[in-house]
């Protein structure tokens, strides 16, 4: 049976650190499906394409070409976007709008599932509970908005009031149309207090209870 591992969280709140660490740890590939909204978003600015056209927007994400690296561990790639371009605070302010859209979304899950579904660690917003619903491992990072603040801002060099307001604003979007609850049978992990180290080990215990389980 492949092994899915599903986290779910806000921005800031430490999925990208944990996932990349968790896929080395147990050789799977590594998904940021962040990664693939942020493009269609960067996408549509570099068109001019309105955040309200969900035609022109769903056409984006239909046409988005992402493939898993040859690195170890395999990571999620966007063809013809760097990641440094998806995480400018242009991208941010338009990438909760962009994916609102049902048409957005439903390519994107599509794509997902395709390049999860053969075993992998999988991290963005409603993964647990959509897009592999049935995925043996479901975590739910939560952090206090001041330290998802502080990272992001450490992250990208950005001036911390600027940073704050993305953040923010960012969570106000995403409630809108994913609301951050944890699935069902998610395992939820504080890292408000927690370092790199500790988060992993939270996981990992998860992941050997789980696939002990399963």
């Amino acid at each position: 049976m492949s092994l899915v591992v599903a986290i779910d969280g806000s921005s800031g709140a430490g999925k990208s650190t944990l996932a990349r660490a968790l896929a080395a740890r147990l050789a799977l590939p590594y998904v940021n499906t962040g990664l693939m909204y942020r493009a269609v978003a960067a996408q549509a600015l570099r068109d001019g394409v309105d955040a309200d056209d969900a035609d022109a927007l769903g056409r984006i994400a239909e046409g988005l070409r992402c493939r898993l690296t040859s690195t170890a561990p395999p990571a999620l790639e966007v063809e013809g976007w760097p990641d440094a371009e998806l995480f400018t605070l242009e991208v941010e302010s338009v990438v909760s709008a962009v994916a609102r859209h049902p048409q957005v979304r439903a390519a994107l899950r599509r794509a997902q599932r395709a390049l999860g579904g053969p075993g992998a660690v999988v991290e963005g917003r409603d993964i647990g509970s959509v897009v592999f619903p049935d995925a043996l491992v479901k975590i739910m990072l939560v952090a206090a908005p001041e330290i998802r603040v502080d990272r992001r801002a450490e992250e990208r060099g950005s001036e911390a009031a600027a940073t704050r307001d993305a953040v923010l604003e960012r969570d106000r979007r995403d409630a809108r149309t994913t609301p951050p609850d944890a699935a069902p049978d998610a395992v939820v992990i504080d890292t408000t207090d927690r370092d790199e180290a500790e988060t992993l080990a939270a996981a990992l215990a998860v992941v050997a209870e789980r696939t002990a389980e399963g």
